[in-house]
């Protein structure tokens, strides 16, 4: 980090990101007020900034934020491993793949929202119903990354590997799943801004602990402050995820030139 400031382009970068952030709290805050909108609609920021100190002590803001956090990330592990080995059987069978596309695109243009009541009567009020939507968001990004790679995949590199006696499993490690990786990278960046979305909507439906809870109670209230902050700590935990992924993706793709990683 202390690198990346060094250099006066980034630092310039940073001091524009940061005086951009001042210039919306402080529109946040005046603008509003200006124009007469009432703070039931739009509170001000120093309003929510006070709400949210009030949840911290009364509401216990901590507890359901983790909650959400550890349903987002479990939901996104399991859809991450689920999208990658759909991905590379798919990938590596044609047969497979024709046989069961139609119905993996079924599944994903269904509306994700009518999958949460049906798991909440299979499952009860768990924290599995939440997890379970969050998996099916998670899920197809991963994969159509991963399958559209292994189908790129240059064919005579595959023959001229097993022309050297390489194995199946050696054709895997050594070329198909490397070969994977900037496109699996790019679809856990895309799946990390949606997990969020699937845990929110299983908690808005049938939840009664979790950030999505404590939305649905602050729209029930009129709570228009809490509700920004429940809104404001879901943002936070997809930023958190998102970051984690690009930290991984520049540890495991370090090979790769910054440039590239950042156009995949």
């Amino acid at each position: 980090m202390s690198r990346l400031l060094a250099d006066p382009a980034t630092r310039q970068m940073a001091i524009g990101s940061a005086l951009l952030l001042v210039a919306f709290l402080a529109a946040w805050q005046w603008v509003p007020g200006l124009f007469g909108i009432p703070p039931f609609i739009i509170p001000s920021a120093s309003t929510v900034w006070d709400r949210f100190l009030e949840m911290m002590a009364r509401d216990r803001l901590l507890f359901h934020t983790g909650i959400t956090a550890m349903q987002v990330g479990v939901g996104f592990l399991l859809g991450v491993l689920l999208g990658i080995l759909c991905g590379f059987a798919l990938g590596m069978s044609p047969a497979a793949e024709f046989v069961l596309s139609p119905y993996i695109l079924a599944l994903q243009i269904a509306p994700k929202v009518a999958f949460a009541p049906l798991f909440i009567i299979w499952f009860g009020y768990t924290v599995y119903p939440k997890i379970l939507v969050c998996v099916l968001i998670v899920f197809f990004p991963v994969m159509i990354n991963v399958l559209g790679a292994v189908r790129a995949l240059d064919p005579d590199i595959v023959r001229l590997a097993k022309s050297f006696t390489a194995n199946r499993l050696q054709v895997f490690l050594k070329i198909e799943f490397p070969a994977a990786m900037p496109p699996l990278f790019a679809g856990l960046r895309i799946a990390a801004t949606l997990a969020v979305i699937g845990v929110l909507v299983g908690e808005l439906v049938g939840g009664n602990i979790g950030l999505g809870y404590l939305l649905a109670f602050g729209e029930g209230a009129g709570d228009t402050a809490g509700v920004f902050v429940t809104i404001i700590m879901l943002t936070l935990i997809g930023i958190a995820l998102y970051g984690i992924v690009v930290a991984v993706e520049k540890r495991v793709l370090h090979y790769l030139p910054a440039r590239a990683r950042l156009n995949t």
